[in-house]
């Protein structure tokens, strides 16, 4: 007798749970309008690299934020990512500060919890590459409307 009960109840859960599951992606914002975000991000990554890279190699940074979105956003949004220049600093012993400063500018988002920062680090040296290390997805609050939000990162290869 549960067979015959068990077609006409899955079409009603399925109902059910899209209907909650669109009442909870519509009442994450409140009401809230989309609205363009903007400012700037100084990302300094303070690099510790291991005895094996030798002092006086090339570092190299570069980094790129994206606005964190939630999953109806991620369907609809128009955001791109924004990416930095490539930052350049020395080794000096074991360690060297790297800097990139990234201007931005996200139409059409919710101000949620800020945007996901991805960077790549590279040690250089004369014989090539000597260590990498890569990040994708930290979280960074947004700045102020229009300001610069510092961020300081230490890195250890």
């Amino acid at each position: 007798m549960n067979r015959a009960h068990t077609p006409q109840i899955l079409p009603l859960l399925l109902t059910m749970s899209v209907a909650v599951w669109a009442a909870h992606a519509v009442d994450q914002h409140s009401g809230a309008a989309p609205q363009t975000i903007s400012g700037a991000y100084a990302v300094t990554f303070n690099v510790k690299a291991p005895s094996t890279v030798r002092a006086g190699s090339t570092v190299t940074c570069k980094a790129r934020v994206a606005p964190r979105l939630s999953a109806l956003e991620s369907l609809n949004s128009q955001a791109a990512p924004v990416e930095s220049p490539q930052g350049v600093a020395k080794l000096v012993g074991t360690s060297a500060n790297c800097t990139v400063v990234m201007p931005f500018s996200f139409a059409g988002v919710y101000r949620l919890d800020g945007v996901d920062l991805s960077y790549q680090i590279e040690a250089l040296s004369g014989g090539g590459l000597e260590a990498v290390r890569r990040q994708d997805g930290v979280l960074v609050p947004y700045p102020q409307t229009g300001g610069t939000a510092s961020v300081r990162m230490d890195i250890n290869f």
